[in-house]
């Protein structure tokens, strides 16, 4: 495991019909600053180098610059990336940059205002591109455009989508929808093929640029090339990326789970709070990590029913 989400709220500005259902109530008793710091010590003292702070809407909590300073500081921290919705990036861009964030991912589903509002009713359109502009001029090392591709709701945006990004210098990525909320997913060989069909030829990348892209990302996403820029694909359901999983996630109250696709945690804030040692939180995270699946179990029937909603986990 070389690869932290430590998700620090679990509460959003937006409600998203595939992250956010309306009875999610949330966490209670969130960490504090100090303790995330603590934890990503921990993590980094055994060999953790990348850390992503996810949500929920992490910036809406007002000590996000604290958490990302003190978290960018830790020794052994190599990169601090932030998945955002971006409505708050028209000021926070640039201090985020200042705090030691070298990455965001912002989710964009849709050009429409009007679609916009069927996946989030209470989103701010134009508050997520006015962010997403001032990220692009902020000197990021990394700027991502998540986009999550229902069908029958946003699946014929898709070359428009990359047009949109590589205008702005950053690279889109299309993610299959995972069971968590409402929605029907659509292929990644599918999109392929319509912004193909759009104008926009797409190769693959070839191994050795592959091999480098992982080793910058860290991720599940599988990239092809444009004239104009990278566009990634994320496929959960149709290429099962468990196989290289190098990642661990912490949820904002401190329960660690080894899995995207599973309800396993240890409770490390009880251990913090508790008086335990940085060494026995270690022994915690090792156990914890040795109980990780071989892969998730999206793909089953009556796996819904069983996972969090997104905005528990952290993504």
């Amino acid at each position: 495991m070389t690869y932290l989400r430590l998700s620090i709220t679990d509460r959003c500005n937006f409600r998203c019909t595939y992250c956010s259902p309306a009875s999610w109530g949330g966490k209670k008793d969130l960490l504090s600053p100090a303790e995330f710091a603590r934890i990503v010590s921990v993590f980094a003292s055994m060999g953790i180098q990348r850390v992503r702070l996810t949500g929920g809407e992490p910036l809406i909590r007002p000590d996000i610059l604290e958490i990302a300073q003190r978290i960018s500081t830790t020794p052994g921290v190599q990169r601090v990336a932030i998945t955002t919705n971006a409505s708050h990036l028209e000021r926070l861009a640039a201090p985020l940059r200042e705090a030691g964030v070298s990455q965001l991912n912002m989710s964009l589903d849709t050009l429409s205002e009007e679609t916009f509002r069927r996946i989030s009713k209470q989103g701010d359109f134009a508050a997520t591109l006015r962010g997403i502009d001032a990220a692009a001029r902020a000197g990021y090392d990394s700027l991502k455009l998540n986009v999550v591709v229902m069908r029958g709701v946003n699946d014929s945006e898709a070359p428009a989508l990359v047009r949109y990004a590589h205008e702005r210098g950053i690279t889109p990525r299309f993610i299959e929808l995972m069971p968590f909320g409402q929605g029907t997913p659509v292929p990644s060989a599918e999109l392929v093929e319509q912004i193909q069909a759009a104008g926009v030829p797409l190769a693959t990348e070839p191994e050795d640029t592959l091999s480098a892209a992982a080793s910058i990302t860290s991720g599940p996403a599988r990239y092809w090339r444009s004239p104009t820029g990278r566009v990634g694909f994320i496929s959960p359901l149709t290429q099962n990326f468990c196989g290289g999983c190098n990642r661990v996630r912490v949820a904002s109250n401190g329960d660690l789970r080894s899995c995207l696709g599973g309800r396993a945690q240890a409770p490390l804030h009880q251990l913090i709070r508790g008086g335990a040692s940085d060494a026995e939180l270690a022994l915690a995270v090792r156990r914890a990590l040795g109980e990780k699946p071989d892969g998730h179990r999206f793909t089953e029937a009556g796996s819904a029913s069983t996972l969090l909603p997104m905005m528990g986990i952290g993504g």
